[in-house]
This record gives structure tokens, sequence and C-alpha cells, in this order.
């Protein structure tokens, strides 16, 4: 191949590539990797995405698995724990395909894990399909410039995410000045820093402050009393809900008590408990909304609340959707081969999810569906508005 490929993928790609072609046929039950956040910086994302898709599986199971020719297929889950880190993202996903034999893998759904277990999936010709990765590269061959082949997202992207929440806040905040806060060294929040920054200053916005952080940062006083001198009329965050938390307090301490708006990073309701009340009355955009819930999105919602006693946030609702493609495209697929699962994944164009319709166009892994604009109210996300394609 002509692709040249990270040093720190090469030994893993070459051990995996033989084992991406096995005949998986030749097994009793279908194996699906699931590579999840459970442990690091970020568990509430991984327990999310753990339970939907653990009940997923049991759901499809109930009915009798998967048929194929005749041939009724139990799903087996192999769940990895990637630590919210791009190396064990690299070594779960080489585990999956080399040694578990997965037929496709769901996950990880940050940025910083997907993009390199996409890298594992796209070499060894296994589909994987991202639930919360917004970043283009996750989906994208930047070596080409092109669209990867066997990488899939069940979410929106963070130039679409951008376009979003920059319009909201000059149109229906009228914001003229916008000061950015954002970790220099996660790959969501730094693209959906830079992208909502072109377009707001395109519409005729003006960014006063750009000010960055590192993941693992405790204080921000640096930073918040330049963006306090800058008096912008709002702040962009685009950060993940356990920074969020510290970083609102902080400001507000600072007297910085302009609005704060956020990118689907917020969406777990751990924000809330981790703010102390200092995100009230905040924005932020995500992929559903459970006060809007389609008839698809009721029955999830019930079903997940009376099986884990609570309310699922996006995270869950992505992973949901992402193994109802999978699940889809294994029942219409020829065979159990994984490129004939990825074939037919790639033909879906109607597919009726939790976070609404979805369709694969233009030989794209990134989906055409719409966002959501929620607003922070007391230990709710409440639906403001839906922002079409």
């Amino acid at each position: 191949m002509n692709k040249i490929i990270h040093p720190l993928l090469i030994s893993l790609l070459s051990a995996t590539f033989l084992a991406s072609c096995g005949d998986s046929t030749k097994q009793e039950t279908i194996k699906v990797g699931l590579i999840v956040e459970l442990t690091g910086d970020m568990p509430a994302v991984g327990a999310s995405s753990k339970n939907a898709a653990e009940l997923a599986v049991n759901e499809v199971n109930s009915t009798g698995g998967i048929t194929l020719n005749g041939k009724a297929y139990p799903v087996e889950l192999v769940i990895e724990d990637n630590a919210s880190k791009a190396d064990q993202s690299v070594a779960a996903a080489n585990k999956l395909i080399s040694q578990d034999n997965v037929v496709a893998i769901v996950g990880p759904n940050a940025s910083l894990g997907a993009i390199p277990a996409a890298e594992i999936a796209e070499y060894n010709k296994t589909l994987l399909i991202t639930p919360w990765s917004t970043n283009p590269k996750t989906t994208l061959d930047t070596t080409t410039g092109k669209p990867k082949s066997y990488v899939f997202r069940a979410c929106y992207t963070d130039p679409f995410e951008g376009r979003v929440l920059a319009r909201f806040a000059l149109e229906k905040l009228a914001a003229k000045k916008v000061a950015i806060l954002y970790d220099v060294a996660s790959e969501a929040p730094k693209s959906q820093a830079d992208l909502f920054r072109v377009t707001f200053e395109e519409l005729g916005g003006k960014t006063v402050a750009f000010e960055t952080y590192t993941a693992g940062d405790r204080d921000f006083s640096a930073q918040l009393t330049k963006i306090k001198n800058a008096n912008p009329d709002i702040i962009f965050l685009p950060a993940y809900y356990n920074d969020v938390g510290l970083i609102a307090q902080q400001a507000r301490r600072a007297g910085i008590n302009q609005p704060l708006l956020g990118s689907d990073a917020w969406s777990s309701p751990e924000l809330i408990k981790l703010s102390g009340g200092t995100v009230e009355g905040d924005y932020f955009a995500n992929h559903y909304a459970t006060d809007i819930a389609t008839p698809t999105a009721k029955k999830f919602i019930e079903t997940y609340n009376k099986q884990y006693g609570n309310t699922p946030d996006d995270v869950a609702a992505l992973t949901y959707d992402s193994m109802g493609l999978l699940f889809e495209a294994l029942k219409k697929s020829p065979t159990l081969e994984r490129q004939a699962i990825r074939d037919t994944l790639a033909t879906i164009s109607n597919y009726n999810g939790v976070t609404g319709d979805i369709k694969f166009t233009g030989g794209s892994g990134d989906p055409v569906k719409s966002a959501v604009i929620m607003q922070i109210k007391g230990d709710k996300f409440v639906w403001v508005m839906n922002a079409a394609p």
C-alpha cells in the first residue's frame, strides 16, 4: 500500500492484516466488538455506551438472533475498555480483529480513541461504527482526502455542529463577540473550536479571545482573566463534561456572567452534578432530545430506563443506533464476511433510529441527519430547537 501509516500503528497493523480475511461463518455466534471508555477521564460515556449495546444485543437475541441462509446466529458482544486513551484504543481494535475475530466493531466514542481505532479497522478491512466521534478525521483518509471505506458514524460531524452553533449564537442569542476556550490536546474540541470560529466570523461575528488548556489542567484563571477582559457576549466552551463543571465554576467565581455555549461533549447528565449549578440556563448542541422523542425514541427510553433506572443520554442513544445499523446490515448481508457486511451497511438509505432518520450517501460514512439545541434547566436538558442539515 502507498498509504503512510503512523509509526504507533505499524507493528499492530502488520500483525492483524491477515486476520481480517478470516471466514466468520464457521463460528456459531456472530461476534461484535465494542470499544468503550469504562475507565479514564470519561467513565460516564463508557457506561452509557456499554448499557445501550448490551440492551440492543439482548433484544436481538431474544427474537432469535440474526438469521442468515436459514440459520440463526446469536450475537455475542466482546467488550474492550480503552481507558479513554489512543494507544489502548489501538490495542483494543487489534485484539478484537486478530484474536476475537469479530465481524465488526462499535466504538470508541471519543474522537481521541476513535481516530486511531479507525485506522486499524480501515487497514484490516473491518467495519467500524463510532457512535459519538464527530471529528472529520475519524471517517476521512487524511492521506488521500477521500472517505475511509470501512469506517462509519451514527452522529453528525464537527463541521455541521460548528455551523449550527455559530448560527445559533448569532441569530438566536444575538451574540456579536465570542470568546472560545478549548482543550488543545483533544481532537473533537479542537476541531469544534476551529470550525465554530470560522463560521462565526464568516457570518459577521468577531472572536475576541481564543484560549486553550490541556486535559488534566485544574486552574483556568489565566485564560478566564483574558476572557473577562475581552468582554465577549458569549463564551464557546467545546469541552468534555468532566472539564466543563470546573471551568464553569471558576468562570462564575471570576465574575464572568455571560452565557456559556457548549458542544455535544456536554451531553452527560454528570455535567449538572459536576458544575454545581453554574451552567444553569446555558446551551449546547446534542444528538437527540428526550422531551420531543419520536415513537422509536420513546420505546428505547422506556426500555432503557426500566433496565438501568435512568434516562439514556445521547451516547446511549447513538450506541443503540449504531448497533441497530449493524444488525440491519447483518440481516440483509448475503454472508457474514466482513466485506459483505460493510458493503450492505453502505447501501442503507433510511434507517429510523432513536436519534432520527439516518442515511448514508455518496460513499461516505458520515450520515445525513439533524442536530438539536438544548438548554440546561435545573436537573434537566430541555429542547430549544432543531437544526436540519
